[in-house]
């Protein structure tokens, strides 16, 4: 079957958008220039994206870095959009790292990827970039619904594959295909969870592997960006977006910090006040603007998770988790003294980038889990238990928070 774009229209079980990005933004009367993120003129003028705020770059970040090998892995990178993710990983400034080729739909947008990635191939597709045998690995940064799709395609390719959030996009069949194209094609699949290298989160898990918390009886993460109008976006898959269904950078305060998983969850959803957050005016058929999670944990513990899109005020991704030996709030608390961490040295010019400075180590470490051939921290046994318990909740919030059970992936050997 041809597949046309790096942008598939939306795929979820609920599928078939009734509408288009332009009848709706008509009716609701949203300027294209929403949030100001339409290109602009000059650079300068480009508003940043809540999480795109780079870090500060300081030598520290390199500090005792030392290279595992020479070998540089041939990648392709896909999708160039709003967020520009493609090239926002550093890819490009990774010593183990070529990028072959680029592909983005739009000439512009595909031109400037290229430039970025300091690349003189361009693809005119996805499908046409997979075909080209140099290609080790793919970056797929192009829109939610089309990840797994093209993913799988990747896999059966024998490319290793690396991915933006979420693994898969509302739809529970697509993360079993997914799960299976992996444990065939025996290559890696990372999905880049920015949270699991925010500093907080880092701590966490390595204070939790020395035994700082024990089992963990409570946790909370919270994703919180305000969208008084949808991000502008390919094929309007941002408007109406149900806030579970981009559950991963608050699931990872829980799944990312230790081995344990979500087995069952009761969700509540509140309706919206903004216009394109009512079921008639999205594809989604979604009223909810925030939508609150209760999991229980596969430890017997609980866990509270929100994701939302229309309560203003401070804003971002993060979480607090209690142990039965030690908590943390900001800092660890405790019987233990599991002693001080730091995030693991990037090569020089590699910067740790923007979302809480994780950029920089997400492609370092998929990178490195080729080279090393292990599983990369954010395999496809934790993207998928990262992402399918949001898409069981925003089913329990439909049900006015049935209690449902989520399905468990285990790791791929």
């Amino acid at each position: 079957m041809k597949q046309q774009t790096e942008n598939a229209t939306i795929q979820v079980k609920q599928r078939s958008p009734g509408h288009s990005r332009r009848s709706f933004l008509a009716r609701v009367g949203i300027a294209s220039a929403a949030l100001g993120l339409a290109r602009p003129t000059a650079p300068a003028a480009e508003k940043v994206i809540q999480g795109f705020e780079t870090a500060p770059v300081t030598d520290s970040a390199s500090a005792g870095w030392k290279p595992v090998s020479d070998r540089k892995i041939r990648m392709g990178i896909v999708g160039y959009g709003v967020c520009k993710f493609g090239g926002a990983f550093s890819f490009q400034d990774h010593p183990n790292a070529e990028i072959v080729a680029v592909s983005d739909l739009l000439p512009d947008r595909c031109a400037e990827l290229a430039q970025v990635c300091r690349c003189q191939k361009t693809y005119p597709s996805f499908d046409e970039l997979l075909k080209d045998d140099r290609i080790e690995a793919v970056f797929i940064a192009t829109d939610a619904p089309s990840h797994a799709r093209q993913c799988i395609e990747a896999l059966k390719r024998g490319k290793h594959v690396a991915t933006a959030v979420p693994a898969v996009f509302g739809s529970i069949e697509d993360a079993h295909e997914l799960y299976e194209a992996v444990k065939a094609s025996k290559r890696n699949y990372m999905m880049f969870e920015t949270s699991t290298f925010h500093r907080d989160l880092f701590e966490m898990r390595e204070i939790f592997a020395r035994g700082g918390f024990g089992k963990l009886v409570y946790s909370e993460g919270e994703y919180y960006h305000y969208m008084a109008e949808p991000i502008d976006s390919y094929k309007g898959w941002r408007v109406g977006l149900p806030p579970q269904y981009y559950p991963t950078h608050s699931n990872a305060y829980y799944v990312a910090v230790g081995s344990g998983r979500f087995t069952a969850v009761s969700c509540m959803g509140m309706p919206s006040v903004l216009p394109h957050l009512q079921p008639a005016n999205n594809p989604y058929k979604n009223p909810f603007g925030t939508e609150i999670a209760n999991f229980r944990t596969s430890e017997g513990g609980m866990s509270r998770m929100a994701v939302s899109w229309d309560t203003p005020g401070a804003g971002g991704e993060m979480g607090r988790i209690r142990g039965q030996k030690g908590s943390y709030y900001g800092s660890y608390e405790g019987i233990e003294k599991p002693g001080v961490f730091r995030r693991p040295p990037l090569p020089p010019k590699v910067e740790p980038g923007g979302h809480g400075g994780s950029h920089g180590y997400l492609c370092n470490e998929f990178l490195l889990s080729v080279l090393e051939n292990r599983r990369p921290l954010v395999d496809i046994s934790m993207a998928l238990n990262l992402t399918v318990p949001g898409v069981i909740a925003h089913q329990s919030a439909l049900k006015d928070g049935e209690w449902m059970k989520i399905p468990v992936f285990e790791p791929v050997s």
